[in-house]
């Protein structure tokens, strides 16, 4: 009798202990990650759903090991409003600043979105030395630029994302087999007045013009503009065989389907173009998409086989969100937790130092290639081979699909042009 009491006293206490012991793990202190996102326009809420499916990934596997403990991630998303026409900068630093001091983010990761609010947030990264991870929207050369200048300042800065003057030698090497292919060298160059498409779209036609295409000119357009007919039957007049379009705005919509209704006889291509890069795009403008080029800036964005995980990704987001990644920021922001993860298992701690020469030191295959950065400018290392660096990616609405196009590497298609560019 008394050894059947002790036989169920055992079993009570050890049922006990392995729940205690569940209680214990699964009450381990989160790791939050602070997303500062403008979240009512693409680059927003792509970033976000990138986000938020990796960290969703990490947990049901049991979530990141900081030195041999296992913690969960947490998401905290505050609304920057950045890439709403007429909203100060000082908007988005409100909002990084609360992620930091009230909802105790450990990491910072998206944005800032808009490029002039990711520069100002620097400061604000470095002063409670945050770790910071860009991976959508901000294409300004001056951001990493500023970390190689003031490296102990604002080492906490990192972005994984591509930025423009990668891009412009991606659109630049793009045209060139443009012109090889169809005999297109005349370019007309259609920016919004933002600090990365000026200055990108200045730095296009100044390289371009140096290769021999010839520019036949540039505007610039106010954030929110809704009638782009003037510019493009300037364009028309000028001579224009092919449109560089900078712009990330959805009123960027109007300006293709203005360009497929009046048959301007220059391919529209997308340098940035995010209501081309949508899925929706093609429904949204009744099928006047046909023939537009879109710059989504790294894989897995559109499908390819740039690696393993490209499709794996790209089948998941859509299976998560009933609909295909969006655009720059949907595969970018899904890595840099990724990324983020693998550099705290590294360093075995969230010391901010720590994981920033974690971070120097990535090297791991991602959705859109090796995935590595800069130790001096904390940049993602490009490459049009996703076996070298991180690889870009450009591609065509063909027939309803966003068809890559660019680079050969990953290209699932070839250029297409309209038919009245023909006649």
């Amino acid at each position: 009798m008394r050894r059947n009491h002790i036989v169920r006293f055992s079993m009570v206490l050890f049922t006990l202990l392995v729940f205690t012991s569940g209680i214990s793990g699964a009450a381990e202190k989160p790791i939050v990650l602070g997303c500062p996102l403008s979240t009512a326009y693409l680059y927003g809420w792509d970033a976000e759903r990138g986000i938020t499916l990796a960290v969703e990934e990490i947990n049901a596997a049991g979530g990141v090991d900081v030195g041999g403990t296992k913690r969960p991630l947490k998401v905290e998303v505050i609304d920057t409003r950045d890439l709403e026409p007429g909203v100060p900068v000082s908007e988005a630093l409100l909002a990084v600043e609360k992620l930091i001091l009230d909802r105790k983010a450990d990491f910072i990761l998206g944005g800032p979105v808009r490029s002039e609010a990711a520069l100002a947030a620097m400061s604000l990264l470095s002063k409670y030395k945050k770790v910071s991870i860009l991976s959508t929207g901000a294409l300004s050369p001056a951001y990493h630029a500023t970390v190689e200048k003031q490296y102990d300042k604002f080492k906490y800065c990192f972005r994984i994302h591509g930025e423009a003057k990668w891009l412009v030698k991606e659109i630049l090497t793009c045209l060139m087999e443009i012109r090889d292919t169809y005999g297109l060298d005349k370019v007309f160059i259609m920016v919004q007045d933002v600090a990365h498409a000026r200055a990108a779209g200045k730095i296009l036609g100044d390289v371009a013009a140096k290769q021999g295409f010839d520019i036949k000119g540039m505007d610039i357009y106010p954030t929110g503009t809704g009638d782009f007919s003037m510019g493009l039957l300037k364009a028309k007049k000028q001579g224009a065989q092919v449109l560089s379009i900078w712009m990330d705005m959805p009123e960027s919509a109007i300006l293709l389907k203005q360009w497929y209704d009046l048959k301007i006889p220059a391919l529209p291509f997308g340098s940035t173009l995010a209501a081309a890069e949508q899925p929706g795009f093609w429904e949204s403008t009744a099928g006047k998409g046909q023939y537009c080029l879109a710059n989504v800036v790294n894989a897995g964005n559109a499908p390819s086989n740039a690696s393993d995980w490209t499709m794996k990704f790209y089948n998941a987001y859509e299976k998560r969100w009933g609909l295909p990644p969006e655009g720059l920021g949907s595969s970018s922001s899904y890595m840099a937790v990724h990324v983020l993860k693998d550099a705290i298992e590294r360093a075995g701690t969230l010391s901010s130092d720590k994981v920033v020469a974690a971070l120097e030191k990535t090297d791991l295959m991602g959705v859109y290639g090796r995935l590595r950065f800069d130790p001096k400018t904390h940049q993602v290392i490009p490459s049009f081979d996703p076996k070298e660096g991180a690889v870009g990616s450009i591609f065509q609405w063909q027939d309803g699909k966003r068809v890559v196009v660019f680079p050969s590497s990953v290209a699932m298609g070839k250029i297409q042009l309209p038919p009245w560019m023909n006649e």
